[in-house]
């Protein structure tokens, strides 16, 4: 904003008589609104009619810096209001219902396509089979209304394809003993994990936590849903104790994940706030294209990660949304453009700079470039020749918006949102640029963000975890299930092997 100098206010104090009450009576409301900004109490009517034409000039620049601030503190609050899931890193979820927000700047070739198949996809509707499990022939009458006699021919056939009603299956297991004449004792034994007088079987275990793990259900309505195919009760607590013993088995396996994840050359990680007990912990995820690992932990930062131990021997690129956590760690790293697009479009709409939108370009086209050569690394000619270009787009920020001078306070002076931009993508600029450098590189951090997904959906579902071992136990048995679903492996099958005492090997084959 421009602000008057002296002179300028000399003029307005000649044009209006110091003593005019009427003018600071009209203008006292607003003045007093503008000046609390700044720490000064209003003065009351007859105290302004009693003012100096210095006093006047001095209280005029208060109002000045007032208003500075008053609009600085306005830009601010209409820039959180503006904020939503495209130009920011807010949920959809937390979108104003009646708007909707503008569409995020397109990853793809930007190609409409209709809903549904594209062409060239394969289909996979249902398929006759040669040999069905039961054939039912709809006969027609042995002869005619008029007498002769008729000699029926396969016309046409039809498959229904169905599942048959689940029952309750009891299988009872018995062994037996004999005494030998020399003294010796014979006895038979239980087949392994037959352990109790009456029990669930694998198959009912195995479908209660693949129905809890893998598509979220609660506990209660997973008992529901159980007891209503098989038609035997099952409480909530008896499902919760189903997953539990399957966190138990899968513990080594998962063991095996996070030293896959320890030796990959790209993993991407994420952390988010879960409710647990009441209160807030946070849920990290280290995944790559094949494998997925998950903690829960009551810290977000280096604490957490410490513990955990996934990252600490990391070998390859981590990718990431910039979280300083991730920065103590002595590996190369790549940050999440996706984060970058939608800062840069509140800048470009919030603040209307061109350098903006011209970085939105910019990172979409050396993307598509890079997409377009399939895993192949671009020349060393074009990545230097890339990074020239972002230099001088980051220049051109840093000229639109120079620093704020010092506040003489303690402490780093606060700056405007497209600095703070401007600064990490100047500071980190190889992160940024990480995808045009090593193919194997993902332009955003979308594989960890993805993970998260599903466990968020598993809290809006049911609320919260109640105890820690019950969330830790949860992050086990849903890093395996992540992991075979990645790999297109028969999720419910390693289940039952699973309660059988044999989980499948989770690393990819």
């Amino acid at each position: 904003m421009r602000r008057a100098g002296p002179a300028g206010l000399n003029t307005i104090a000649d044009r209006a008589p110091v003593r005019a009450q009427p003018v600071f009576a009209h203008a006292a409301p607003r003045l007093h609104d503008v000046l609390s900004v700044v720490g000064v109490a209003r003065p009351d009517e007859a105290s302004l009619g009693r003012m100096t034409k210095p006093e006047v000039i001095k209280l005029h620049c208060l109002f000045a810096d007032g208003l500075d601030k008053a609009i600085e503190r306005l830009n601010h609050l209409e820039g959180i209001h503006a904020k939503d899931s495209h130009n920011s890193s807010k949920p959809p979820s937390s979108d104003a219902p009646g708007r909707k927000p503008k569409p995020a700047p397109a990853l793809d070739d930007g190609v409409k396509r209709k809903p549904g198949g594209q062409p060239g996809h394969e289909g996979h509707a249902l398929r006759r089979v040669p040999n069905p499990d039961e054939v039912v022939a709809h006969g027609i009458a042995d002869a005619c209304e008029c007498g002769l006699p008729l000699a029926p021919l396969l016309q046409e056939s039809r498959q229904v394809f169905d599942l048959p009603r689940p029952a309750m299956r009891v299988v009872e297991h018995q062994i037996f003993s004999a005494s030998c004449s020399c003294g010796k004792i014979h006895r038979s034994i239980f087949p392994e994990g037959v352990t109790a007088a009456t029990q669930y079987g694998a198959n009912l275990r195995a479908l209660a936590v693949y129905l809890t793990h893998h598509h979220m259900l609660p506990m209660a309505r997973c008992a529901d849903i159980l007891t209503d195919l098989s038609g035997s009760p099952l409480s909530a607590a008896t499902v919760c104790a189903m997953g539990n013993t399957a966190a138990t088995v899968l513990t080594p396996q998962v063991e095996l994940i996070k030293e896959q994840v320890q030796a990959a050359a790209v993993v991407c990680a994420d952390e988010t706030g879960m409710r647990l007990g009441g209160g807030l912990s946070w849920l990290h995820v280290a995944v790559t294209e094949m494998l997925t690992w998950m903690g829960i932990h009551k810290n977000r930062g280096g604490a957490a990660m410490q513990e955990f131990g996934v990252l600490g021997a990391l070998k390859g690129t981590l990718v990431h949304d910039g979280f300083s956590a991730y920065r103590t760690y002595d590996c190369k790293h790549a940050l999440c453009n996706a984060h970058h697009l939608r800062e840069l479009t509140y800048v470009e709409e919030q603040f209307a700079q061109p350098w903006a939108k011209a970085m939105i370009d910019f990172l979409l086209l050396a993307n598509k470039e890079v997409k377009a050569l399939a895993g192949q690394e671009l020349a060393a000619s074009r990545q230097e020749e890339l990074r020239r270009q972002y230099d001088a787009i980051v220049w051109a920020g840093n000229q639109a918006n120079p620093l704020k001078p010092a506040s003489g306070k303690r402490g780093r002076t606060a700056q405007s949102f497209p600095v703070n931009l401007l600064r990490r993508l100047g500071d980190y600029a190889d992160d940024v640029l990480r995808f045009t450098q090593d193919p194997a590189v993902p332009f955003t951090n979308n594989l960890g963000e993805r993970t998260m997904r599903m466990l968020k959906v598993k809290q809006k579902v049911s609320g919260c975890f109640r105890s820690e071992r019950g969330a830790r136990n949860f992050c086990i048995t849903r890093s395996y299930l992540a992991s075979l679903a990645k790999q297109g492996r028969d999720l419910l099958g390693a289940l039952v092997l699973t309660m059988q005492g044999h989980p499948p090997d989770p690393t990819p084959r």
